[in-house]
């Protein structure tokens, strides 16, 4: 099924807050004065899957593009607990090289960052190789900053089965007894890149909200790393967020999906569980274009479907090119005007920036 620009599925009645057209000459909207320019400044923004930062250089597109906090991968799909604990050594030290830069490890933090105009950063693992198989090692990475948790990525591991895996076999339980120790620890449950039977298994063990940092609807767009309306609905139960996603297999076949296409996922999800449970993920990375040139962005590609982490059915050849208007972090003011322009209200604009996030990890992580 094909959204035409700005429109709706097929059958699917979106609210005429998520939908509707429109506003005045001057770019003001019906619930406050101020330009799209000057709420997008304002609003406290946090895109929750960053794994471009990986090389701190990009950090500075997020500062231009108005993000407030961020979230860095640190590694956890291949290599253990020693390579995840440098990653975050990184982290820390980037900041005490610098003022401009806090790790995150509370919502008050997140406040911190936003009053200060320093970069907050949340650290993300995407999979968990970096626990092995022994949860106090859970704990030591809470001591050094980690604060969300993703429990696959694609692949099974001893957690449970990821969102490229042949099977579909629900959490380990070793897994549950992971998740549990989440919760003891105020750490954040992720289920992006996480099969069905583990996600929904780890909503009904966990006594937290659980998140997906980054997924799209498989509604809207049919790829199998998209995620079904039980799974969206089973994590708004729960309290939690799903971050839609930039990568553009997930939006469309497409060449590069329309900055239209990726609101169409948002304004989704907003009239199947409620705005409250939408968020940005949007998953900017080093093998994208304009980063890498053709070259290096296939060699990274190749690797990634020799690894078995990608498979070529979900992910297909690159250049990988961001939806149209925010191709790079370095131009998300246009989110926030074509958001606007699409009918959604300031304060509902600021929920999916930043604010939906917030509430969540204040629930998860207290402060």
């Amino acid at each position: 099924m094909v959204f035409s620009k700005g429109g709706s599925l097929p059958g699917l009645s979106l609210g005429s807050r998520t939908c509707r057209l429109g506003s005045d000459a001057a770019g003001h909207h019906e619930d406050g004065a101020m330009t799209p320019e000057e709420l997008h400044q304002d609003a406290l923004v946090i895109d929750m899957t960053c794994p471009l930062s990986r090389e701190p250089a990009y950090v500075d597109w997020f500062r231009e593009g108005g993000v407030t906090v961020h979230a860095p991968t640190v590694r956890g799909f291949s290599g253990g607990a020693e390579v995840g604990l440098a990653d975050i050594g990184g982290w820390h030290r980037y900041c005490r090289d610098r003022d401009d830069a806090m790790i995150i490890r509370s919502a008050a933090d997140i406040e911190t960052a936003h009053q200060s105009g320093k970069m907050g950063l949340i650290m993300h693992c995407q999979g968990t190789s970096l626990i092995e198989d022994q949860l106090d090692l859970i704990d030591g990475f809470a001591a050094a900053g980690l604060r969300v948790v993703q429990l696959c990525y694609n692949a099974k591991n001893l957690i449970g089965d990821g969102a490229g895996e042949r099977t579909d076999s629900g959490l380990s339980d070793f897994g549950v007894k992971a998740v549990r120790r989440l919760n003891q620890l105020q750490l954040a449950v992720d289920c992006a890149h996480t099969g069905h039977r583990t996600s929904m298994d780890a909503i009904a063990f966990s006594d937290a909200p659980v998140i997906i940092s980054h997924a799209n609807a498989k509604a809207v767009h049919g790829n199998l790393r998209n995620v079904e309306d039980e799974l969206i609905k089973a994590i708004a139960g729960s309290g939690g967020v799903v971050g839609t996603v930039g990568f553009p297999a997930f939006l469309t076949w497409d060449a590069q999906p329309s900055l239209d296409r990726f609101i169409d996922d948002i304004a989704y999800k907003a009239d199947l569980v409620g705005i409250d449970h939408t968020g940005l993920g949007i998953d900017y990375y080093l093998g994208q274009w304009p980063v890498e040139d053709d070259a290096r962005a296939q060699k990274r590609y190749e690797q990634m479907l020799a690894d078995g982490l990608w498979r070529a059915e979900q992910y297909p050849p690159p250049p990988f090119k961001y939806p149209a208007g925010i191709e790079t972090p370095r131009t998300l003011p246009n989110l926030t005007a074509r958001m606007l322009e699409r009918g959604f209200g300031q304060e509902d604009v600021r929920k999916v920036l930043g604010l939906n996030w917030l509430r969540v990890l204040r629930a998860i992580w207290g402060g």
